[in-house]
């Protein structure tokens, strides 16, 4: 293909356009900074004509709105300005997007690290002459000097949150504090200038600033860290292709010349060249070229992958040392890591019901807090307190409060979970999922493509002319192929692994559900059921006792004669993955139950549970009868997950409360499933649920802490005992400590996580029949 030869790229993403009915609208949320103003977002989206509901995220910084009519975007954005915040419609999540997203977040920590550096030298100076020299005559003056930058520069973030929230007639987290650090500032300069002598509180403004201004850098940099997942796999985002062959263009090319366009101009159909260490630009099937290529950002495995031509290969994962030639399949929002990067965004904007009731309560916090506060100084003045007594009191009450912890302690940890989740390759929807997992009593597993490879496996080779089989099985081979059946792939595979090379087939005849004939190298060679050969006058009596045995096993006999005499005796099962014995022990050992529910026949089925230690069998069943079989379960025994790949499993993984769909299964299944493994196996089954599991117990740690420091440490604000230093320290450990609490999730797994693997060549337990 000529290089100088045009062609086409990705036209410019059009504008934003109304929604649809029904549909999904995402927009940026900026300015928040505590769960009341959720609340106050959430409200004024839900005004607009044709919002019927609202969700915003405070940790992800963002709403997800579903509409009952078609509405502007703008409509969304001048409600959300309306209300005090800023809002934009997100662009796509490209890996340039992210690199600027994160140089923002890096300028945004490096001003407040500077301000706090100002703020914590200015403070430590004012600490100094308070204590050690309050008495001298121009303590005062110097303390004021020293204070100012602290309040204006410092505190200038809070102050314009309070002012930007006063302008809308409503309040936050930013009007606590600069409320708190103004009284006390303004008390202290008004006792400087006209009430010399009189006590100042110099050191409680500039402490409180700081304190809060400390627990607030270290929230931000913890919510970037716990959003981190999703940027990772933005990241993995080829930028370019090198495209040898346009689509449907009839060019034509080759490894020498090739046209490098940006990844996302890439179309179905084209041919492109991967270098090697090159990640690959799209999903498709790999035409040319054998190599190894590392899956691990889909699977969580460290050790690469081979790949055969036919082989599907997959957007982000990255070459090994060959070059090899894709043939696109998928590009943009259709491939695997797009779809997995939405399932991740859609899984850390969901609200679980505890956050809903947490997002509730702050809705009406600060209002509460500045009505205690009210009533702690009008208290204090009724019991015979001074005025300053009362006030650095009431201000005590309004810097301890901490609306941040309540708004970031569910949001963050479902953040730090799926994102983490994400990396393992296990997709969790979100909050309300990771509820329904506890308690779960039952796990009905799928048989094919879930306990077993879903695809037919030679497991038994069984010669009945005295040799090792390995002579006839190429000849075998030989004569299937020509043909795709998946038995006929079976057979070439257990050749190939055996590095036997088979010669070419000339005269093949096919007869459908019997088997082939062909001559192989001048030999004359059938291979298909026992029956069928007999019919064709060969001697089968050899093998009819194996044959039994084989059937018994649910394994599918396949027989082989060359030139009329029976020379091999096959077995072929759909085998079981190697780890799902070791992965249905670790869910008994969760305390679960392990279902098998198929369509297969008793016989498979009972040889496949046996193998996989599984007692309880549900065989021959149709797709409404696994969906009845989970409703009985879930009414005889709990709650019950359903774990599935087919379109078949998509009708029980719906009824299940619980949902695990394989994600190299059929996108039905995965659209009805609550959880998706993007490798399957029932050992990931097990590591959801322990994830899931994991998280929900943050979850009620971080609210467990959000409330019951609130309830703790306002009342003791309100009596005296804490005064306004220790209460802005409180406040910035709060949100820091659910923040923290939340990211202990990225560890999940890093030390375990391989512990039931299997050994690599473990035993091969056939398990199913297929008929010809």
């Amino acid at each position: 293909m000529s290089t100088k030869t045009p062609l086409p790229v990705a036209s410019p993403p059009p504008a934003a356009k109304p929604s649809e009915a029904g549909r999904h609208l995402a927009l940026e949320i900026t300015g928040m900074t505590c769960a009341s103003c959720v609340r106050r977002v959430e409200r004024a989206l839900e005004e607009v004509p044709g919002v019927a509901a609202a969700t915003v995220n405070l940790a992800a910084a963002s709403a997800d709105i579903i509409v009952a009519q078609p509405v502007e975007p703008g409509a969304l954005i001048t409600a959300v300005t309306g209300a005090g915040y800023q809002a934009a419609v997100p662009a796509t999540v490209r890996a340039d997007d992210v690199a600027r997203r994160r140089a923002a977040q890096a300028a945004e920590l490096r001003k407040r690290r500077m301000s706090l550096a100002v703020g914590a030298v200015l403070s430590a100076a004012v600490l100094v002459v308070t204590y050690g020299f309050g008495s001298a005559a121009w303590a005062g003056w110097a303390q004021l000097a020293l204070t100012l930058p602290v309040y204006v520069w410092t505190g200038a973030v809070f102050h314009r949150g309070a002012l930007e929230a006063a302008r809308h007639r409503t309040t936050n987290m930013d009007t606590l504090v600069s409320l708190g650090a103004t009284v006390a500032f303004g008390y202290s300069v008004i006792a400087t200038i006209a009430l010399p002598g009189q006590m100042t509180y110099y050191d409680v403004a500039a402490l409180i600033i700081t304190l809060i201004a400390v627990g607030k850098y270290m929230e931000l940099a913890g919510r970037a860290r716990a959003g981190a997942a999703i940027e990772a796999l933005a990241e993995l985002q080829p930028r370019t292709g090198h495209l040898m062959a346009r689509a449907a263009s009839g060019q034509s090319g080759d490894i020498s010349a090739t046209v490098d366009i940006p990844a996302e101009a890439l179309r179905p159909g084209d041919t492109v060249l991967v270098r090697p260490g090159e990640a690959i630009p799209a999903d498709g099937e790999l035409a040319e070229g054998t190599g190894l290529v590392d899956e691990s950002m889909l699977t969580g495995e460290p050790l690469p992958q081979e790949k055969r031509p036919g082989d599907t290969l997959t957007g982000g994962t990255v070459n090994g040392l060959a070059p090899l030639v894709l043939q696109v399949a998928h590009t943009g929002a259709e491939t695997v890591l797009s779809q997995i990067m939405d399932l991740v965004d859609a899984a850390q904007k969901e609200k679980s019901k505890a956050q809903r009731l947490a997002d509730r309560i702050s809705s009406v916090f600060v209002p509460l807090i500045l009505a205690i506060s009210a009533i702690t100084f009008a208290g204090w003045l009724l019991a015979g307190a001074g005025a300053v007594t009362a006030l650095i009191t009431a201000v005590a009450v309004l810097v301890v409060a901490c609306p941040c912890a309540l708004g970031l302690a569910t949001p963050v940890a479902i953040m730090a979970g799926t994102g983490r989740g994400a990396q393992l390759g296990l997709l969790i929807r979100g909050g309300e999922s990771l509820e329904r997992v506890h308690g779960l009593a039952t796990v009905v597993l799928d048989k094919t493509g879930t306990l077993t490879t879903g695809h037919p496996e030679v497991v038994r080779l069984l010669p009945v002319d005295g040799s090792d089989g390995h002579d006839a099985l190429a000849l075998a081979a030989g004569a299937e192929a020509a043909s795709e059946h998946p038995l006929a792939r079976a057979v070439v595979a257990a050749a190939e692994e055996r590095n036997l090379v088979p010669a070419a087939a000339a005269d093949v005849e096919a007869v459908a559900g019997r088997g082939v004939t062909a001559l192989v190298a001048g030999q004359l060679v059938q291979a298909g059921s026992l029956a069928w050969l007999e019919q064709a006058g060969v001697d089968t009596s050899a093998a009819s006792h194996d044959a039994v045995h084989l059937a018994d096993a649910a394994q599918t006999p396949i027989a082989v004669a060359v030139d009329g005499r029976l020379r091999l005796l096959l077995g072929v099962a759909d085998a079981l993955r190697p780890d799902s014995p070791a992965g249905v022990a670790r869910l008994r050992s969760l305390g679960l139950e392990p279902v098998l529910a198929t369509g297969d026949v008793l016989e498979a089925a009972t040889a496949t549970a046996g193998a996989a230690g599984i007692s309880n069998v549900h065989a021959e069943l149709l797709p409404q009868d696994k969906s009845a079989l989970v409703k009985q379960l879930r009414r005889e025994r709990g709650p019950a997950a359903m774990v599935g790949d087919g379109i078949n499993d998509a009708p029980a993984l719906a009824a299940a409360d619980i949902g695990i769909a394989v994600a190299t299964g059929s996108g039905a299944a995965m659209a009805a499933a609550d959880i998706t493994l993007v490798h399957g196996g029932v050992g990931a089954v097990a590591d959801a649920v322990m994830l899931a599991r994991a998280t929900r117990r943050i979850i009620r740690q971080n609210l467990g802490w959000a409330f019951g420091y609130n309830l703790l440490l306002v009342p003791l604000a309100a009596a005296g005992i804490l005064p306004p230093v220790l209460a802005a320290a409180a406040m910035a450990t709060s949100s820091v400590t659910v923040v923290g609490n939340a990211l202990r999730l990225r560890r999940f797994g890093s030390t375990s996580r391989h512990r039931d693997r299997p050994p690599r060549h473990g035993m091969v337990t056939p398990t199913a029949s297929t008929s010809r």
